[in-house]
């Protein structure tokens, strides 16, 4: 296994730390749980710089990289919904269009088809990174002001999540209908 995919079992390994730092009773709890969040996400980006500087792009990569992002923000949203920071629906929304785009890509794979991330699709992700950090912060420093920036952040992510998976399935149209034959 190369370094490239280590990092990425790495960010898998720290779903349940950061889950279990979470729910913990711990003083600050919120605080260390998004600080291996940032941690955990941080990896996301140095995992596809490993990979891509020193040629470790591997089919495993390809495959678990997107997982462990999808279950890494999965972990994050649900657990803020039970926590009573989200509103449910928003989360529906989000996980449905992540199972939609992988669901997506895998009929256009089965067809050798490789539907790489849009830009669209890395504003989605930074902007739900960022709304995750924030709300796990309890919107600190922000909150200070008076400034809603954790729901601002949340409601931005929507948006774009919902526009990059329109987008995704307009430009890749051709290979759903190959896969659908």
């Amino acid at each position: 296994m190369n370094l490239a995919n280590k990092i990425t079992i790495f960010r898998v390994f720290l779903v349940p730390i950061f889950m279990f730092v979470l729910y913990s009773t711990l003083p600050y709890n919120t605080y260390f749980a998004a600080a291996i969040f940032i941690i955990a996400s941080l990896t996301d980006t140095l995992d596809g710089y490993v990979a891509r500087s020193r040629n470790m792009i591997t089919n495993f990569g390809k495959f678990v990289d997107p997982l462990a992002d999808k279950v890494l923000v999965s972990a994050a949203l649900i657990s803020l919904v039970e926590l009573g920071k989200v509103p449910g629906w928003v989360v529906v929304l989000i996980i449905a269009r992540e199972f939609t785009i992988t669901g997506f890509r895998i009929i256009a794979a089965s067809e050798g088809i490789n539907i790489a991330a849009s830009s669209l699709g890395k504003i989605k992700t930074i902007t739900q990174l960022v709304a995750i950090i924030a709300l796990l912060l309890n919107n600190f420093p922000f909150s200070l002001i008076n400034l809603p920036f954790d729901y601002i952040m949340l409601y931005i992510s929507l948006f774009f999540t919902i526009i990059s998976g329109i987008d995704y399935i307009y430009k890749n149209k051709s290979a759903l209908k190959m896969g659908i034959k």
